[in-house]
């Protein structure tokens, strides 16, 4: 029975005090972020799909939230609103994490401030940058990368408002056609096939731990906070946590590694061709594995080895006409189109029948969408404006339209796939470096016939394509699960999710251009600012010029061929039940996150076969808050040691990666 405060609660959960709650503490997050990532380059939160420091600041939320249920209880939150502040701060931490903005920023001016002679820039590219896209006036760039000079005056924020404001303004809307698309699959991918979305069992799980709900949760499930195996398994990650940040500050104390290291185990050729084997323990990788069905983490530990060995064949071989064998990154892209394509597939009639709807032919087998945040009409009717956006935005800044209209297909694909393995599966990674639609075309239709203002327009969306560890797409379809879940209604879920995008996105670029006018980029933060993210889209745009290319025979093959392998094994799934291969683990086992984490993967596998073996269903459910526990633990004591180091002014231990 709910409590008469209750009753008043929306269930939609964007209220005043959750939006506020989130528009403050989305600035902390991502100063939070920019410290760890770009300026001491250590913790890395947005590299993996559950974000620690959103687990952390939910975890304060709910503690503050027990003290005001309490004390001024008409202050208290309920579950829908503490859904709202979670969902705010994943979407504005991905925005500005490793793979958007920490990118971007340093982009803006890097070609104007280190054009030489030397490197041919200024007659290659620079002239033909986009100037209401970057920063070329030497005045701003010398308070940037040097430092010590005010950023708060007039002359200064004018000077950055013009890029500021337009990049604000294009990832809102690429935001906003991944909420489109998220709204038209959402009932398929939620409702019809009930995929398993993994990773947001621990926000769920602490978001009905408040004490107070506005959704109708029975008062048994209420029970995370107080479950014995839950603070078990956070003892235990915590305690490890705590030692080695212990040991990090105080070397003679014994460390209890978690964190990855290599062992070179091969010396003799082939099988040196492996490389260094990495090997990791990390708590919160094996509690979020234990969460992935079987077959996933089977395949993710399987490939990674699998990718080794084809190494070795290359080696063995002598395949010099094909000097980068196995190609993967490239089978890795073909990997993760074919995803998007079987999941298009697997969702044809529900896609259909919301076709035939917009054009006017309802069809009742299509199911209501008025209870969705808006109708499937507007939802394709907004993706088509913002196609047109997107592609017009391209045109104003040289490029050709139809490149461009291929170049966001792609992307939304890639985005797709993505979202799709979060979905069903709860892969903690997925990176998939330099594997994007920039990459793709230049292998297919070569860089020749792509020709200069295309090539600079692509290394302009460096920033979105470099990798795809903090895309925001995932974040806003397990949302709609979670909020499913929770009994919530998704009224003003639009509003909350595009104004998280707009502060995310205002809040990244000021704590960076902060960060670099009170540092200095170059004195302080030199890597990865400089020495990666500001020189890798240039140095890439003067090869691409200086040696045009035709179309990549072998890496336009071996992308088919990833294709080809991905549908393939996908076949086989869906045709044999023992089949073992899941085709999303072959797809991403190319990728630095998997690198780091496939024995931890392996761990979480086998713990998981041998208590469904051993102890069924029934085991498994009671055992699982152990493994959301050892997620908690891990983040909470490391979020604290980030958050000491940053006040303190000193290096601390920086548990992942």
């Amino acid at each position: 029975m709910k409590s008469p405060n209750t009753s008043r609660i929306p269930a939609h959960g964007v209220t005043f005090k959750s939006v506020s709650i989130a528009a403050l503490l989305i600035p902390i997050n991502c100063y939070w972020v920019i410290e760890m990532e770009v300026i001491r380059y250590s913790g890395h939160p947005v590299t993996i799909s559950l974000f620690f420091n959103v687990i952390f600041s939910l975890f304060v939320v709910i503690g503050a939230n027990e003290l005001f249920k309490r004390f001024l209880p008409t202050l208290a939150l309920a579950q829908s609103e503490l859904v709202i502040v979670y969902l705010m701060l994943s979407i504005a931490s991905g925005i500005t994490g490793h793979d958007m903005l920490e990118i971007l920023v340093p982009m803006l001016g890097h070609a104007f401030r280190f054009a030489t002679a030397e490197n041919e820039w200024q007659q290659l590219f620079v002239p033909f940058l986009p100037k209401w896209l970057t920063v070329s006036d030497s005045q701003l760039l010398q308070g940037y990368y040097e430092g010590e000079l005010p950023l708060y005056t007039g002359e200064t924020l004018l000077g950055w408002a013009t890029p500021v404001l337009w990049w604000t303004a294009f990832i809102t809307v690429l935001i906003f056609g991944m909420l489109c698309i998220n709204i038209i699959v959402r009932k398929q991918w939620i409702e019809h096939e009930k995929l398993s979305y993994p990773i947001i069992q621990l926000p769920l799980q602490m978001s009905q731990s408040g004490l107070t709900s506005g959704s109708l949760v029975a008062p048994q499930q209420h029970r995370f906070f107080r479950n014995k195996l839950m603070w078990l398994g956070f003892g235990i990650a915590g305690a490890l946590a705590l030692w080695n940040g212990v040991n990090f500050l105080y070397p003679i104390l014994p460390e209890l590694r978690t964190r990855v290291r290599s062992f070179q185990v091969f010396t003799e050729s082939p099988w040196n061709a492996m490389g260094g084997i990495p090997f990791s323990l990390y708590p919160f990788a094996i509690g979020l594995g234990f969460f992935i069905p079987l077959d996933l983490s089977f395949s993710c530990w399987f490939f990674f080895w699998y990718w080794r060995f084809m190494r070795v064949v290359g080696a063995a071989i002598g395949m010099r006409s094909l000097p980068r064998f196995p190609y993967m990154n490239e089978q890795a892209s073909g990997g993760y189109l074919a995803l998007c394509v079987l999941a298009i597939w697997a969702s044809r009639r529900h896609l259909l029948q919301i076709g035939r709807t917009v054009i006017g032919l309802h069809t009742d087998s299509v199911r209501d969408d008025s209870d969705g945040p808006m109708s499937y009409r507007a939802a394709v009717l907004c993706l088509i404006g913002v196609m047109a956006f997107l592609v017009l935005f391209c045109y104003y800044g040289g490029a050709e339209i139809w490149v461009m209209f291929i170049f966001f297909v792609i992307y939304y694909m890639i985005s797709i796939a993505v979202t799709r393995m979060r979905a069903e599966l709860g892969t903690p990674v997925h990176d998939l470096h330099y594997s994007g639609p920039d990459e793709i075309l230049t292998r297919t239709v070569g860089t020749r016939r792509l020709g200069r203002d295309n090539l600079v327009m692509f290394s302009m969306f460096w920033f979105i394509n470099r990798a795809y560890r903090s895309h925001p797409m995932p974040h806003q379809l397990e949302g709609f699960k979670i909020m499913e879940r929770a009994n919530m209604t998704m009224y003003r879920i639009i509003f909350a999710l595009t104004l998280a995008a707009v502060l995310g996105s205002l809040a990244g670029f000021w704590a960076l251009i902060d960060r670099g006018y009170r540092l200095g980029m170059e004195v302080r933060a030199y890597w990865p600012s400089l020495s990666a993210f500001g020189i890798e889209p240039y140095r890439r745009l003067s090869g691409w010029l200086q040696a045009p290319e035709e179309t990549l025979i072998a890496e336009s093959g071996f992308m088919g061929l990833g294709f080809l392998l991905t549908t393939v094994l996908m076949l086989f799934r869906m045709r044999f039940v023992w089949w073992p291969f899941h085709p999303a683990g072959f797809a991403i086992s190319t990728s630095w996150g998997m690198n780091v984490t496939w024995s931890c993967l392996f761990m979480s596998w086998l713990i998981k076969m041998l208590i469904l073996q051993y102890g069924g269903v029934v085991r498994h459910r009671k055992i699982a808050p152990f493994f959301l526990g050892l997620i908690l633990g891990e983040f909470t004591v490391g979020s604290l040691w980030t958050i000491i180091g940053i006040i303190a002014g000193i290096p601390t231990y920086g548990f992942w990666v």
